[in-house]
């Protein structure tokens, strides 16, 4: 089945916003991470230890939660996207290196499989995220001893 030129399009935009997920969480650009989602979206990232709630919140707690972290890595891929005009869902794939730091200077590297299952909507300023649940997946490795995941 053919897709149209919206589809191509509309696909293409939410592939840059997922992509521009990451790379805010990645490089801890708060005022990036604020173009991915609408005002009152909710997010629950329990599935990791994580909290629910409001995007206001939740970007809080993500702030406090990834501080500690001098390297984190967000690999995504294999994104099912279903359009439905101005609304899409998406599930995708996560694979998420993160680096916490040992006394001794070097890094304790643990990685998080997961699945980002996305509602979303088109604004005026394009596609952003109405609803994320991350299912995590698998935990490669071990969580560092001195980590404390803020509630």
């Amino acid at each position: 089945m053919a897709l149209s030129l919206q589809e191509v399009s509309d696909r293409i935009e939410i592939d840059d916003l997922l992509i521009r997920y990451t790379t805010a969480i990645d490089t801890k650009d708060w005022a990036l991470l604020d173009t991915c989602f609408v005002a009152d979206a909710h997010l629950d990232y329990t599935s990791a230890g994580g909290v629910a709630g409001d995007y206001p919140k939740v970007r809080e707690w993500l702030e406090k939660a990834l501080a500690p972290f001098p390297m984190t890595v967000h690999f995504i891929s294999n994104s099912v996207v279903e359009l439905d005009g101005d609304a899409a869902k998406a599930r995708t794939c996560v694979l998420n290196p993160m680096g916490f730091p040992n006394p001794d200077g070097s890094l304790h590297i643990f990685t998080v499989g997961a699945y980002y299952n996305d509602r979303l909507v088109r604004t005026a300023d394009g596609w952003r995220i109405r609803e994320r649940v991350e299912e995590q997946a698998f935990l490669e490795g071990t969580l560092p001893e001195a980590l404390q995941i803020p509630t």
